[in-house]
């Protein structure tokens, strides 16, 4: 599941207010007072300044859960591949970073060969070579750094068990460099998508020499267009210039100011206070994990100034009803369509803020060609719920007087799934005669009760994020059969282990050209829906506010949030 920032909203379909521009692109709008186009050639100097709630407990790049090299890391860290930083569509597709290209598949997409480009450097002036990338790519295995994306232990070979280079452990053999400008990734089974995975952080170059362990964090060596002057765990973190670093090599990041500021540990009301001021140095202010609150959203219609400096975005991210399948009353198809039909998503979406915030979700894959989500609705509720067809269905599974049941969730409401959603939807399932038990528990708890199958609730509030802009990290950890883990950290919560499904999710890992992939995934999605695994509820959406001399804020369609390496200030 992707590490989204903890928002107080989520994120839809890119809809940006500001007519905010790609790189070198027309900044009508987006920067506040100014009326002069964005020009990436003059963009250079000044600081910008983050506020943010939180973002700073890790900087290492083999413990952040990123893609597409997250806001502040990829300013830090290059990799492979990035995202590309243009705004819509354009900006879901990976693009080559410290590569070439985006690689070249062979033996059905179960190995992948990378060249890297002339004159990378790190920010002390030596070479940044195959091996480096290897080697931080290793070391993101050891114990003692834990909380990266989990895929490469999956999908390399023997890459299991591997517990990295610390205390005298060996090489990772299913990554050769054959040379300094080589690099060969051997993997368990065929990964169309690998192209996506080379974006995560733990594909940026460590040299060896200069690995401290679990202190690397406070002086990590950048490969990117700034390095880190201070950084205090949690709380702050200041980037300046990387002299070794230039455009010429690094086509995808503009790196405008001179100096970034972070700050984290700010309350969301006082963030969004001072971006709508916009005072002094707030004026040059933006967020990278805060959404718009409701005084600021409430001022929108009636200030043109205020409506002119604000960005709505996606990210790819469902809400939803997550059923176990195995236990009664689950485990009948019946019961599962009667808790669709009842759902009031109208008022899921009022109680996270209304439809500037979320839109009704009927599809588990969000909007999105990325996604090749294929619309359907097979259980129409309508608006407000259908409590008479749910009725029906529940007097068919032998419940004519209806049933109880427990509701889990988190007790915390910034994720957009906790006790709001949760009242909404006990609610609506009232009507139609299923009596809620809410039960409530805290982020830990709840990460751990709902991802071991022996403890999971039968009826939970979840949400999925896409670790980037593709079906497949949406799917397969939601509907493989393989996937199911009975120790913990398992995401299939209906425990579905359908063979037919299966085999599909095998015949799309096969192909490498993304754009063919991607209607195959909205297939397959439209397919499962039939079994009413799983309930979707709401798409959130992202409303964010910038200062008045901020320029050039676009928000990518890969992370639903600034392109904080694309924005200057005046």
């Amino acid at each position: 599941m992707s590490l989204r920032p903890t928002l107080l909203l989520g994120a839809a379909l890119l809809a940006i207010t500001s007519t905010a521009a790609a790189c070198g692109g027309d900044d009508s709008g987006s920067g506040g007072s100014s009326s002069a186009a964005f020009d990436p050639k003059t963009c250079q100097g000044g600081t910008l300044t983050v506020l943010n709630q939180s973002g700073l407990a890790k900087f290492d790049p083999a413990t952040l859960y990123t893609s597409g090299g997250g806001a502040l890391p990829t300013l830090v860290y290059r990799t492979l591949t990035t995202r590309q930083r243009v705004a819509g569509e354009a900006g879901t597709k990976p693009v080559p970073d410290l590569a070439t290209d985006l690689g070249t598949p062979s033996d059905d997409a179960k190995t992948w060969k990378y060249t890297l480009r002339d004159g990378l450097k790190f920010d002390d002036g030596t070479p940044i070579t195959s091996k480096d990338v290897k080697y931080g790519i290793e070391r993101s295995f050891s114990p003692d750094l834990p909380g990266g994306a989990p895929y490469l232990h999956d999908w390399l070979v023997d890459a299991a068990d591997y517990k990295g280079p610390y205390k005298g452990g060996a090489d990772l053999k299913s990554i050769e460099t054959p040379d300094d400008k080589t690099i060969v990734f051997k993997l368990r089974q065929p990964h169309g998508d690998f192209p996506y995975l080379a974006t995560a952080t733990q594909f940026a170059p460590v040299p060896k020499a200069k690995d401290t362990g679990t202190k690397y964090q406070n002086a990590p060596v950048s490969s990117g267009p700034y390095k880190v002057e201070k950084y205090e765990l949690g709380k702050k973190l200041v980037l300046v210039r990387n002299t070794y670093w230039s455009r010429a090599v690094d086509t995808q990041r503009l790196a405008c100011p001179d100096r970034i500021e972070v700050t984290a540990g700010l309350d969301t009301a006082v963030i969004n206070q001072r971006l709508a001021s916009s005072a002094g140095a707030d004026s040059r202010a933006i967020t990278t994990d805060t959404s718009a609150g409701p005084q600021q959203l409430a001022q929108l219609a009636g200030d043109p100034a205020l409506a002119k400096r604000v960005s709505r975005g996606i990210f790819g991210e469902t809400k939803y009803i997550a059923f176990d399948t195995t236990k009664k009353p689950f485990n009948d198809i019946r019961v599962r369509q009667a808790v669709a039909y009842a759902v009031n998503r109208q008022s899921v979406v009022n109680a996270v803020g209304g439809s500037a915030l979320a839109s009704p979700a009927t599809t588990f894959l969000p909007e999105g060609k990325a996604f090749g989500q294929q619309p359907y609705d097979y259980f129409p509720a309508g608006e407000s719920g259908n409590a008479a067809k749910a009725k029906e269905l529940l007097a068919q599974a032998g419940y004519p007087n209806g049933l109880k049941t427990d509701l889990a969730f988190p007790n915390w409401d910034s994720d957009l799934y906790g006790p709001k959603v949760a009242a909404a939807v006990q609610d609506a399932l009232k009507q139609a005669g299923i009596t809620v038990n809410p039960k409530s528990y805290s982020e830990e708890d709840y990460r751990t009760i709902t991802g071991k199958p022996a403890t999971q609730p039968a009826l939970s509030l979840q949400s999925w994020g896409a670790d980037w802009p593709a079906g497949g990290p949406f799917l397969i950890p939601i509907y493989d059969g393989r996937q199911i883990l009975k120790d913990g950290g398992n995401y299939n919560l209906a425990q579905l282990n359908d063979p037919a499904v299966n085999k599909e999710i095998d015949a799309i890992n096969k192909i490498t050209d993304l754009a063919q992939a991607a209607p195959r995934w909205g297939a397959l999605d439209a397919t499962v829906g039939k079994q009413a695994t799983l309930v979707p509820l709401i798409h959130p959406k992202t409303v964010a506010l910038f200062g008045k001399s901020v320029k050039n804020t676009y928000t990518d369609e890969w992370r639903g949030w600034y392109d904080v390496s694309s924005v200057s200030v005046k």
